[in-house]
């Protein structure tokens, strides 16, 4: 079993890399954002709580958020019998406590926390033209800066928390997907005891 949490800014590549780490190590991809966007388009409670927090950058608060990965986790136990990518999650070091504690009671751990490392201008293009691809909302220049000031206040700390734990591989994320999935690819076969 391997369970990873990637870790970045907005538009440093989570959802994308995510992508490719589950499918070459067969992995759950649990992206919070995908949740979370999923219930707002289909206008559930949680869906419209949700909204009003991230229309505005803002992260949603720990306990919601720990609700909507358990619910996943519980609701995915087989496909998850091989390790999780935790794309998203946690984004505030209460987070990763609470993380911590779900995965000892489900007899697990993080093993690694892939940080992809990105400078702030082209976090900035990156999340502009995804906004203009993909048509998401949450992708204006006004919306991004929220949600970079937010990052780096209350989710870039986890940086130094996960350091501190001995699970932080920083990845340089600037460059093509492929040269980046490579070097995410070496962090990973280079993990011990897998």
């Amino acid at each position: 079993m391997l369970n990873i949490v990637i870790f970045g800014a907005p538009g440093s590549g989570k959802g994308t890399q995510s992508e490719r780490i589950a499918a070459r190590y067969g992995l759950l991809h649990i992206s919070t954002g995908e949740v979370l966007r999923e219930h707002i388009a289909r206008r559930t409670k949680l869906g419209i709580i949700a909204d009003s927090y991230i229309s505005k950058g803002q992260l949603i608060p720990d306990d919601l958020m720990i609700k909507v990965l358990a619910s996943v986790l519980d609701n995915e136990p087989a496909a998850a019998q091989s390790g999780v990518i935790f794309d998203g999650f946690p984004r505030t070091i209460p987070q990763a406590k609470a993380l911590k504690i779900m995965m000892e009671e489900h007899n697990s751990k993080v093993h690694a926390v892939i940080g992809l490392e990105v400078d702030e201008n082209c976090l900035m293009q990156r999340m502009l033209l995804r906004g203009q691809q993909e048509g998401r909302a949450d992708d204006n220049e006004e919306t991004i800066k929220q949600r970079l000031a937010v990052y780096h206040q209350q989710t870039s700390p986890l940086r130094e928390y996960y350091i501190a734990e001995g699970k932080y591989c920083g990845i340089d994320a600037n460059g093509s997907i492929d040269d980046i999935f490579a070097r995410i690819a070496r962090a990973i076969d280079a993990l011990p005891n897998l």
